[in-house]
This record gives C-alpha cells, structure tokens and sequence, in this order.
C-alpha cells in the first residue's frame, strides 16, 4: 500500500503498514473529524438563535403566512422539561455534522486511499468536494421544495374544527430527518462515479435492472421519510428516478474515462 504522508507510522520494508498502524492510522482520522464537529458545532451554537429562527422554523412561518383566513395555523408547543434545552443542543451537534462534512469525507476518503492505485487516489479531492456539494444539493431540495409541500398538505387537510398542534421535538425530527434523507439519497450520482470509476458498476447493468431499481426507490422513499406522509415520500422518489437515470449517464462516462486510462 501507498504511503500517507501526514501520519509519520512506521512501516515495513515491503512499504506496507501494519495493522497497528492503520489503527493508529484510523484513530487520529476519527481524532481530526472530531474536531471538525466540535468546531462546526461552537459555530453552530454561536447563531443559535438566528439558526433556529430564521432557518428551522422558517418553513412552518411561511407555510402559516400562506394559508388562507379562516383556516387555524399550525402552532409548535413545547410539551417536555428542558425541551427546548435539548433541541438546542441537537441542532447544534446536526449542524456541526454538516458544517464539517467537507473534513469528514475526506478524512475517510484520506483513510481508504491507501489501498488505492495511484489513477485512482488522485480523485480523492475531486470526490469530496462532489459529495459535499452532492449532499448540500439535497438539504437544499428537501429545504425549498419538499419541506414546503408537505407542511402545506398537512396545514390544509382535514376539518378545521381540529387544531393542528405540534410537538416542537416532532417537528424538529420531521425536518431534519427529510433534510437528511434527501442529502444522502442525492449522493446517488457520486456513488455511480465512484464504482463506475473501479471498474465495479456498469451502465449495462442499472440499464437492465431499472424496473427493479424504480420499485426500490419507491421503498427506500418510505422508508427515509418519517411518518406515512405520501407527499413526502413522493417527492422524494421522483428526484430520485431522476438522480438513477442521471447516473447511468455519469457510470457510462466513467466506464469509458477508465477504459480509456486502461488503454493508454
């Protein structure tokens, strides 16, 4: 295996590490993306209050603002002792995940490279910065777009002689965790690159099994999106069969960038 020039581990005279070493080689990666969570996470806590406000409970403001009069707003209550103590603080630790994406990628991708060729570890760079942005595209999607059209189904549905009122702990897990989903499913198109790249995916394969791969998509949607909200789930299915089509594209210029390395 390759060197990794910033770790200093001994290694063997056949250049290879040993397993304690890629021990103390994994320690310090997960030391190094620790610190980059504690980090993004003062960051976070330093613009709680505008984060909270101006972010989090933005989708729930706009969605009251564009219902019709008459119709009852969506009220947030705060039911537990310390309630909102706790949701401040698991805000800021998701907040402090995401800021720091960028380092925790690539301080797996830093990790792996070893066992990697050299045509191969060359891309590491160009990955991370493909997966943060893949990722934040898909915050950005369930931001804008899905958060707004579920919140807005559910404000409108049913009798208005119930009032919608909502848990802010439930509401935060509704958010995030649709935030979440849909920046790991938009991850999608960097997955198909990357096997591509290795030689393990092949456009001709997702072209054979894209009936299986829709239905799939239509599970894996329930499954990511909480509660049975159809509108949610729905939503995130159709980018989805967008992003596979989308990959086949990208594992077919992949295929022939390597065949093409391969060659020369």
């Amino acid at each position: 295996m390759a060197d990794t020039p910033d770790t200093g581990l001994d290694q063997d005279s056949s250049g290879e590490m040993s397993f304690l070493d890629h021990l103390e080689e994994l320690r310090w990666r997960l030391i190094k993306a620790i610190i980059g969570i504690l980090i993004g996470m003062i960051l976070c806590w330093v613009i709680i209050d505008g984060l909270m406000e101006s972010v989090l409970l933005r989708p729930i403001t706009d969605v009251n603002a564009a219902l019709l009069p008459g119709q009852p707003t969506i009220r947030l209550q705060n039911l537990k002792p310390f309630g909102q103590i706790f949701m401040y603080m698991q805000v800021a630790i998701i907040g402090g995940i995401i800021l720091s994406l960028p380092n925790i990628l690539y301080q797996l991708w830093a990790f792996i490279s070893p066992g990697l060729l050299p045509r191969e570890r060359k891309h590491i760079r160009a990955i991370v910065a493909f997966s943060s942005l893949c990722f934040l595209g898909g915050v950005a999607f369930a931001y804008f777009v899905m958060l707004p059209a579920a919140l807005g189904f559910f404000a409108t549905f049913g009798t208005t002689t119930i009032e919608n009122n909502i848990a802010i702990n439930e509401y935060m897990n509704f958010i995030i965790s649709v935030m979440l989903a849909a920046g790991i499913v938009f991850e999608l198109p960097m997955v198909s690159w990357f096997l591509s790249k290795l030689g393990i995916l092949t456009p001709k394969f997702m072209r054979k099994y894209r009936r299986h791969a829709v239905v799939l998509i239509f599970v894996l949607a329930a499954f990511l999106t909480p509660g049975t909200d159809p509108v949610s789930q729905i939503l995130l299915a159709v980018p989805l069969l967008i992003l596979y089509e989308v990959s086949i594209l990208i594992s077919a210029w992949a295929s022939r960038k390597r065949d093409a390395e391969l060659a020369s």
